[in-house]
């Protein structure tokens, strides 16, 4: 698509250095124009997991829109004189666009998550939003990407909704290679991943309050809520950053 050629390296991915309300009015223009288009959000987590993951960082090459979740990015894009205009997550992101898509009359389909969180989510979106058309929910089973009929099954059930965007909330990286070698089978426009947003939807999680965000301590609250499962990424993955930024270092002086 045309929204290709604006990405900006930093470290080991292409971003595309688009607001939320840019990348909400660019996602509304390819629903309307049937133009098929990925969004995924890279947090610092998921940049060591390219490192590791060729498929996955060809996926995130392909991409049409690839943000940054995270303040560290926007640190490091600063720091390496390539400034990304915010911080885009998408537990922020996808209510606004189901806020957006209730305005244009467009519809959305929620998948993933744990048993009945997806119904969940719907229901208090429904709440939030009483114009928003739904038009399915629906949870694979585990596995399901090693089983044809499975697969089949959840492209048919995305392609029968008739949705124009589908909200994939599977983790990374099931959810980017899914919708990578899925999206040409079912019908919505726009297929947006977004791991943990089904639970923040769903109200099983709470939402960092916004200064912490703003502050780039959003990790810090998911930590404090979660810390047994939270300590390896944080303290572990995820100081290799500090790596990566070495290694890329030259970047800095303005070549690639």
């Amino acid at each position: 698509g045309e929204h290709m050629e604006s990405k900006i390296r930093i470290l080991n991915a292409g971003y595309t250095n688009l607001t939320a309300q840019e990348l909400l009015d660019c996602l509304m223009e390819d629903v309307g124009k049937r133009q098929k288009s990925s969004v995924i959000f890279l947090n610092v987590d998921v940049v060591m997991k390219l490192e590791k993951d060729k498929e996955l960082a060809d996926i995130t090459e392909r991409a049409e829109y690839v943000l940054a979740d995270g303040m560290p990015l926007v640190w490091v894009s600063k720091l390496f004189h390539r400034p990304l205009k915010e911080k885009v997550s998408g537990s922020d992101f996808v209510p606004k666009l189901c806020s957006r898509a209730a305005k244009e009359g467009y519809s959305i389909f929620l998948a993933g998550g744990k048993e009945g969180v997806a119904r969940q989510a719907a229901q208090r979106l429904r709440k939030a939003e009483p114009e928003l058309k739904i038009a399915g929910v629906y949870c694979p089973p585990f596995g399901f990407e090693k089983d044809p009929t499975e697969l089949e099954k959840f492209n048919r059930a995305v392609e029968e909704s008739g949705a124009d965007i589908v909200i994939v909330c599977l983790g990374c990286p099931k959810q980017e290679k899914y919708i990578a070698k899925n999206r040409d089978s079912y019908g919505a426009a726009v297929s947006v991943c977004a791991g943990a947003t089904i639970d923040f939807l769903a109200g099983n999680v709470k939402r960092c309050p916004a200064w912490m965000s703003r502050c780039g301590l959003e990790w810090f609250y998911r930590f404090c809520q979660e810390p047994g499962r939270l300590f390896r990424r944080y303290f572990v993955d995820d100081v290799k950053i500090l790596g990566l930024i070495w290694r890329y270092r030259k970047q800095k002086q303005g070549g690639d």
